[in-house]
């Protein structure tokens, strides 16, 4: 650990360091200073001492960091640096993303009934099972083969929230042939999502009562498994019991990065 404040371990890469560096240099030298009237001066935008005192860090610690050197600042410093360089949102985030750090003033994206417009667009012009899954893994949107295929989870009146139908309907054991092992991997992606939404109640309602109803989600949650969502053949049990074979794609759109496209084409 180093005696200058904000400074924390584990640390970056020299790659990640040498592209943190760059960026803070290069916004600070984007910006105006208060300069009197008739003064010249050598350095474009802020001197690191002039950062330095608008952000309230340590001078050598600013120099260290346009240096790619081993230092790592703590969330609350890079917050600080942030507003002193005048970042924008996607700047902002960009700072924390190369810092390694999560953003604690970062604001979760509101939930929204409705699935965005680019996902709705894409579900409903596409020939094969497609829908969009919202932070919660609410479906949000779905085509008709999609409906054909989970009957029992899309459609009017029915539960929209994919866990709870993977978990607590009989009628996914009879649509998946693997059920367990699904509802496993199933929870295990969705776990991503939740780390996203630590803070937010309804999240953690959603898994309370989870854990409440099911077993199964209970005992898997405990494990503390997380994987990715990834593709892959998926096999269903058809309406005359014959299985079906998918290729799974999950996509999210750039404008909603909380949602989820889902498509299945048939392997």
């Amino acid at each position: 650990m180093s005696r200058y404040p904000g400074i924390s371990v584990p640390m970056l890469d020299p790659d990640q360091r040498r592209l943190l560096g760059a960026f803070v240099r290069a916004h600070r030298e984007r910006l105006s200073p208060e300069n009197p009237a008739g003064r010249r001066r050598r350095t474009p935008g802020l001197r690191r001492e002039e950062l330095a005192a608008r952000a309230g860090i340590s001078a050598t610690w600013c120099a260290w960091i346009e240096q790619g050197r081993e230092v790592r600042a703590s969330p609350e410093t890079l917050g600080r640096l942030a507003r002193a360089l005048a970042l924008t949102r996607a700047e902002r985030a960009h700072l924390f993303e190369l810092a390694g750090r999560r953003d604690p003033d970062a604001a979760a994206p509101e939930p929204a009934d409705d699935a965005p417009p680019s996902v709705a667009a894409l579900v409903v012009s596409l020939p094969h099972p497609a829908y969009g899954l919202d932070r919660f893994w609410n479906a949000s949107c779905w085509n008709e083969p999609a409906a054909r295929l989970f009957r029992g989870w899309l459609g009017e009146g029915l539960p929209r929230n994919l866990l709870r139908f993977v978990f607590l309907d009989a009628a996914a054991r009879g649509l998946i042939p693997d059920w367990e092992a699904r509802a496993r991997r199933l929870l295990a992606e969705f776990r991503v999502d939740y780390g996203h939404a630590l803070n937010d109640p309804r999240m953690r309602a959603l898994v309370e009562g989870l854990r409440t109803e099911s077993p199964l989600f209970a005992a898997a949650w405990s494990e503390q498994t997380v994987l990715d969502r990834e593709g892959g053949v998926r096999l269903f049990a058809g309406p005359d019991g014959r299985p079906l074979r998918f290729r799974q794609h999950s996509f999210c759109p750039s404008d909603r990065p909380d949602h989820k496209l889902v498509v299945l084409l048939p392997a």
